[in-house]
Formats: structure tokens, C-alpha cells, sequence
């Protein structure tokens, strides 16, 4: 029940914001570690993802981005490296979404009302429901391709 609540919650959010807010800014990180990559799974959506979220005012890509880690996953980066800058045009709105980085970090348990699943998964063993953008990003690294001028399309 509480699931079917956060996806229409979430639902109706996303509509809000093609109206309020067409225009996003946000960030991905990629947890590397032993070949494996570190998914999230939220409340309200079925795919996997990177941990991530959008940035607040005043924040740097970066913080927000260490932020993101932290809050979803309770990671604390060392290393985080740009990946990429790219650019989703999906129901009406412009994502621009800063995918990071980082083989360098520590992970303590941390629980959060948004994440429902967080997982290790091989690198070249993703899950069946990993969501399309994730999945090409994890392509991408895996065949040494980084956006032209570090910018591409989600």
C-alpha cells in the first residue's frame, strides 16, 4: 500500500514540475568497486539507478554530488571524477544530469524512506530493470567512451 502511495505521489510530482520547474540540474554517481557498480533502487520507481538527486541552491556539482552519495547510500567519496554532462529531454522537461565517478570510497549503513534497495551488481552483469540511461552509462565506461567535450545525450 505504501508503495502504491509514493509511486503516485511521485506521479503527480513529476507532472508538477514540467510546469514549475522544466528545467533540472542534477547529479549521478557511479560506486566502483571490485568490478561491480553500486545501484539504488527507489520507493517509487521499479529501476535501478546510481545513487543521485538534484542539486540545491548554492551547491556546487560536486557537493551535491558527495550530498547524494551520503544521503542514499551512506557513502563518503575520496575520489569523485566528472564523467560526463548530459542532457534528457523526456515527458516535456531538460534534465541536465552530471554523472560522477568515484572507485575510492567508504560505505557505512544508512537507511532512507526513498531507497528501498541498494546493491553491488558486476559491471558486465547488470540487473534485467536497470533503467535505459544507467545502463548506456555503465556501457560507455565499460568501452572507455566519454561524451564529446563531456557532453551527450542521456
Amino acid at each position: 500500500m505504501k508503495k502504491i502511495f509514493l509511486k503516485t505521489l511521485y506521479f503527480i510530482f513529476i507532472r508538477v514540475l514540467r510546469i514549475f520547474k522544466p528545467i533540472s540540474i542534477g547529479v549521478r554517481i557511479m560506486l566502483i568497486h571490485d568490478d561491480e557498480v553500486l545501484l539504488v533502487k527507489h520507493t517509487y520507481q521499479d529501476e535501478w539507478y546510481f545513487p543521485g538527486g538534484g542539486t540545491k541552491r548554492k551547491e556546487t556539482l560536486e557537493e551535491a554530488a558527495r550530498r547524494e552519495a551520503f544521503e542514499e547510500v551512506g557513502a563518503t567519496l575520496a575520489d569523485l571524477e566528472l564523467f560526463g554532462v548530459y542532457t534528457n529531454l523526456y515527458e516535456l522537461r531538460t534534465d541536465h544530469i552530471a554523472v560522477f565517478i568515484s572507485k575510492d570510497f567508504t560505505l557505512e549503513e544508512k537507511k532512507d524512506w526513498e531507497i528501498e534497495a541498494v546493491e553491488f551488481f558486476p559491471l558486465n552483469a547488470q540487473p534485467k530493470s536497470i533503467a535505459p540511461g544507467i545502463h548506456r552509462r555503465i556501457e560507455d565506461y565499460l568501452n572507455g567512451i566519454q561524451p564529446k567535450n563531456g557532453f551527450g545525450d542521456w
